[in-house]
């Protein structure tokens, strides 16, 4: 008779039992900037009206599967071209695993540069398709011969591209991102969550190539609980993608409180002006430091070195001292003794570099 360990070895896929679930640390009690969420709340009184309007959700009905309603004020926050299509999901990674399970075959291969936003990586492996990733060179910028290189010899059925890219940062090149879309044999995904504090975008792209998508969220601009992620492009495209969306995947909370969130863009326009100046404020700071080598950034976030120190320990010396940042030490290369921190209220900030300055 077997044991359950066996019985998992015979049932689950390999590739599963050798991934790690993904980590999402407790921050009781600590100043949370691992996260790339927005420090800032609403003013009371859009609490107020935004409390007013969930109580007339009707809760004991299932959530209308298309959104309709939250559709067209999407399309306009958004800047979405006319005739191209949308498609929402419980944040990005439902997005990526939907256009992932869309396009799997045998043998097919996810192409994206490295580092990059690991769920690439990861939902590839669930959904059972090769996962390929292109170094980027020195200072994050793309290695276009590798990646061309990589795109003819791979053929991918999709490429993945964070614009800009987490965990670094930056915005590749326009060109180089050009040349990528009109290369690639597949499709191509231009990320764009971060774009509230990057200021460009590839959306007024989207149906001059008929392989190029966007995806959006509404996460990093203080809604992440809402878990929204937004798709667009071609209609043949997404009208594939949407059989295999599963129904009611966005709840009536979700649609409600978004659509609301829509009617306040100037709130929530000037929360990431807020969010860039002290961004900037931040990475001088963070400049100044002795032992430190820190990136330019066009998100909410800044990816910085600790030379000094291991970055482990540094991390957990800011643990103790109550401030919770993303260690990406355990990455290896390029990120080895590289920490990244969430752009905080001016209190959090301050917080933080006082603890840097103590940890170092």
């Amino acid at each position: 008779m077997s044991t359950i360990k066996e019985k998992v070895a015979q049932l689950v896929r390999p590739e599963i039992r050798a991934l790690k679930a993904y980590h999402v640390p407790d921050a009781s009690g600590l100043i949370k900037l691992d996260a790339m969420e927005n420090p800032y709340s609403w003013p009371e009184d859009v609490r107020r009206d935004w409390t007013t309007v969930l109580q007339d959700v009707a809760l004991n009905r299932y959530p209308d599967s298309e959104a309709r309603r939250l559709r067209d004020p999407l399309r306009t926050a958004l800047g979405v071209p006319a005739g191209m299509e949308l498609m929402l999901g419980n944040g990005s990674d439902e997005l990526i695993q939907i256009v992932l399970m869309s396009v799997s075959a045998a043998h097919a291969v996810v192409l994206a540069p490295m580092p990059t936003f690991v769920m690439y990586e990861m939902i590839a492996t669930f959904t059972g398709m090769n996962f390929v990733g292109v170094p980027l060179q020195p200072g994050f910028s793309l290695d276009m011969p590798a990646m061309l290189k990589a795109i003819e010899i791979h053929k991918p059925v999709v490429i993945f591209l964070a614009y800009p890219n987490n965990p670094t940062g930056n915005l590749y090149s326009r060109e180089d991102v050009e040349r990528i879309i009109e290369a690639s044999p597949g499709l191509v995904v231009l990320d764009e969550a971060y774009h509230a504090f990057a200021g460009q975008s590839f959306m007024d792209r989207l149906g001059r190539h008929d392989n190029l998508l966007v995806m959006r969220t509404l996460s990093k601009q203080g809604l992440a609980g809402l878990r929204l992620g937004i798709l667009a492009g071609p209609a043949a495209w997404l009208t594939e993608f949407n059989k295999v969306r599963l129904p009611y995947n966005i709840g009536s909370l979700t649609q409600a409180s978004a659509k609301f969130a829509l009617t306040h863009l100037a709130l929530l326009d000037e929360q990431a002006r807020q969010i860039r100046q002290d961004r900037e404020k931040l990475f001088q700071a963070l400049g100044r430091l002795r032992d430190v080598q820190v990136w330019p950034s066009q998100t909410n976030f800044i990816l910085f070195r600790v030379t000094n120190r291991e970055a482990d320990q540094v991390f957990d010396g800011l643990r103790t001292r109550g401030v919770l940042i993303k260690n990406l030490n355990s990455s290896g290369g390029m990120l080895k003794d590289c920490l990244r921190v969430t752009v905080g209220a001016p209190s959090e900030n301050d917080a933080f570099l006082k603890a840097l300055e103590a940890a170092l």
